[in-house]
């Protein structure tokens, strides 16, 4: 068998990681491997772009970031002679199946790609842990600690000019980094997509600490957070990608001139941005996409297709990309409730 793999949306530690785990168990099996370049881009080109993928060109990618294959937020279904262009490569390369690593829009093509015939097997990857069916996706933990490293070094800086510093991080829908970085680096007040603001509450709490002797403030903000005022995300411009996704950006620097302006306190903003996907994972991510890469090309030995491999509890389990894709994952309110406790 011929299995294509191909690693979609934006890059995260770890990508590299699950490429090496399938090929290392599949050539166990006999298979062969296409790397498909540029996610579903690579498939849309007259030409299609690939790599082929041997023990040799896997070898040493376990604590190497980004991804070898590189990645697009392509949408092949977008266009109609796009859609033929890809299902005619797919034959062309005589691709038995296609093992696909990605989010929810990498994973929605694979799953219309199921539907119509095509062999797809979907590893959930995002940092910003929102796939559902899983309880977490490689590329988080990296994330996470990314954050954690940030506030813990922005803290001192903060404390010594006696500011409020507004740390914004990434978290479209969901802010699962926002809270889990934000309770790690002891952040004083956390704001999610899930939960609307409102910005003389942020303002209340920053206050109450002043009052108790506290001169300085750390608030992590989601990229995706915005004011109840506002009826929506902060976006950078009006253009969308291939997905019809806004470019978000700006939350950190409307929260820091607002808090300026109404408690006359120095202020200032930080958008940690691509910091948090770039590099070296952790070893948590390098053992989680271990073990999805390994049970992924397992699905495609036991003919498993239209699933996605996911972790429920310490067990790697599979579902059906439709499931995976039906709905994002949002922040338990619980653990949010968790960090409420340790705010202002």
């Amino acid at each position: 068998m011929n299995i294509g793999i191909l690693t979609g949306g934006g890059d995260c530690p770890g990508l590299n990681a699950v490429i090496r785990a399938v090929v290392k168990r599949g050539l166990q099996f006999g298979y062969e491997f296409t790397g498909i370049r540029d996610g579903w881009r690579g498939l849309i080109q007259p030409k299609p772009s690939t790599m082929k993928l041997t023990r040799q060109a896997v070898s040493g990618l376990l604590p190497l970031g980004g991804t070898i294959l590189g990645t697009s937020r392509t949408n092949p279904f977008k266009d109609p002679k796009d859609t033929e262009t890809l299902l005619r490569n797919i034959k062309d390369l005589k691709l038995d199946a296609i093992i696909c690593i990605g989010g929810d829009d990498t994973l929605s093509v694979a799953e219309k790609l199921f539907a119509r015939g095509i062999k797809t097997i979907g590893v959930p990857k995002t940092i910003d842990n929102d796939l559902s069916g899983t309880d977490f996706t490689f590329g988080f933990d990296t994330a996470v600690s990314i954050v954690t490293w940030a506030l813990d070094r922005l803290h001192s800086t903060t404390e010594a000019h006696q500011r409020v510093m507004v740390v914004e991080v990434m978290g479209r829908h969901a802010g699962w980094i926002a809270v889990y970085g934000g309770i790690a680096g002891g952040a004083d007040v956390i704001l999610i997509p899930e939960k609307p603001f409102d910005v003389e509450e942020v303002c209340g709490y920053i206050k109450k600490r002043k009052e108790a002797g506290k001169n300085f403030s750390l608030v992590v903000a989601a990229e995706g957070a915005y004011p109840k005022e506002a009826g929506g995300m902060i976006t950078k411009d009006k253009e969308l990608d291939a997905f019809g996704h806004a470019k978000l950006g700006g939350v950190g620097e409307f929260l820091a001139s607002e808090i300026e302006k109404r408690l006359g306190l120095e202020s200032r903003f930080v958008v940690l941005g691509h910091l948090q996907r770039g590099g070296t994972p952790t070893a948590y991510d390098r053992v989680l996409a271990t073990r999805f890469g390994v049970r992924a090309i397992e699905m495609v030995n036991e003919g498993k297709f239209g699933r996605m491999v996911a972790l429920q509890g310490n067990k790697i389990v599979d579902i059906s990309l439709q499931e995976a894709t039906a709905k994002l994952k949002t922040v338990d309110m619980e653990m949010y409730r968790t960090a409420q406790i340790f705010f202002g």
